[in-house]
């Protein structure tokens, strides 16, 4: 079984990623999984804390020679920050307890929930583990889970849609060349709406405002039949979708037409079949966006996520001291004014562990030789059938 752990506060030493399940004889270099790091950071609208850190990742056991083993893979990744916040962060008894107190949650966020949950009277001691500082830890996992997925001839790329009320047009966009989209400062293909997006971003911070977003993730060559109909947890929209949702800010997932579909005739979503000699099947639209009955059709998979607003505000909202039960203005943490391509490389780590998880599920193998084997008979049968 393929699954990984993530450990680590935002402002703590560092970020510490297990992954367990990965195969024998995976070729992987810590620059692999340090390309997608530097992806994460980029952005127009991140915060300052970006200048800080440079995430680099430590490979530090499951690994030997380039190679993985099969044993647990550990990455770490430190916090460059944890210099001028060791005095507050320690985990001794030395640590200062008095200073960098919150008492006043953010609108949004996870401080309240978190702090009667685990019955915080600081709630740093929430919002150091839901920031979303933890998405670097998901985001090497994930491209160790891509390289994986590459090996096998899967590619995963994203762009940005929208960003508040700027919002590209399908009909301008020609997704063959998403490749495209890296070289825009918000990960836009459309080089007006990108500027668009850039100049929306800079009103919203002298605003002291932040903005949302939605951004759209594209996997292509994953072989029909992945994930299952014949129990509810094993359909790979919802697994697909409850990863994407765990990341913070993401409220609302799509697949294909998503929505728009509810408003449209049956015989305008449902994507035709056909089938010849020289393709085998194939459909000549793909409004199921990759995925029928809950699992791949071979088709490609198009995954659309909304992203709301980051709740932590230069002008913040009213809040409520948890000590004193007085109006207050919530606390103000250093953030970024908007993090949608962000989340976009986030949503790419998370797409790639989880089709991982479900190939390691169809094909097995505990080494890398026995998984590609299994996958081509596999994709053989498919032409074939």
């Amino acid at each position: 079984m393929l699954r990984y752990l993530t450990a680590g506060e935002s402002h703590g030493q560092c970020l510490t990623t297990i992954i367990e399940g990965i195969p024998a004889g995976l070729k992987l270099s810590a620059e692999a999984v340090n390309a997608q790091l530097e992806r994460r950071q980029r952005g127009y609208g991140r915060g300052k804390r970006m200048l800080i850190e440079r995430d680099r990742v430590r490979i530090t056991s499951g690994v030997r020679g380039g190679f993985t083993l099969g044993s647990p893979v550990c990455l770490e990744i430190q916090n460059k920050d944890w210099d001028n916040w060791r005095d507050y962060m320690a985990p001794g008894i030395e640590a200062n307890l008095k200073e960098k107190r919150i008492t006043q949650p953010r609108p949004g966020h996870a401080d309240l929930a978190g702090g009667i949950k685990y019955r915080h009277r600081d709630l740093r001691n929430v919002l150091e583990r839901a920031s979303a500082r933890e998405t670097a830890a998901r985001v090497a996992a994930g491209s160790v889970a891509r390289v994986f997925l590459e090996a096998l001839g899967v590619i995963i790329n994203s762009h940005v849609v929208r960003i508040g009320e700027v919002e590209v047009d399908y009909k301008d966009l020609n997704l063959g060349n998403i490749a495209d989209a890296a070289k825009s400062p918000v990960m836009c293909m459309d080089t007006g709406k990108s500027e668009e997006m850039v100049e929306a971003i800079s009103k919203a911070a002298q605003a002291g405002e932040s903005l949302g977003g939605v951004f759209e993730v594209l996997i292509d060559n994953v072989p029909a039949g992945l994930g299952s109909y014949v129990h509810w947890d094993r359909r790979l929209d919802g697994l697909l979708a409850q990863a994407f949702l765990s990341i913070p800010g993401i409220k609302g997932i799509e697949f294909g037409l998503g929505f728009k579909g509810a408003s449209m005739y049956g015989s305008e979503v449902h994507d035709e079949i056909h089938y010849s000699e020289e393709c085998g099947y194939y459909r000549t639209t793909n409004n199921a966006g990759g995925i029928e009955g809950g699992m791949s059709n071979g088709e490609r998979i198009i995954i659309r996520a909304a992203m709301k607003p980051i709740p932590t505000m230069v002008n913040s909202l009213t809040s409520v001291d948890i000590l004193t039960k007085t109006p207050v203005k919530a606390a103000v943490e250093r953030a970024d004014v908007c993090a949608v391509p962000a989340a976009a490389v986030v949503a790419e780590a998370a797409a790639a562990f989880t089709l991982a998880q479900v190939f390691l599920e169809k094909f097995g193998g505990d080494y890398m030789e026995e998984v590609f084997a299994n996958v081509a008979r596999y994709r053989g049968y498919e032409r074939q059938v």
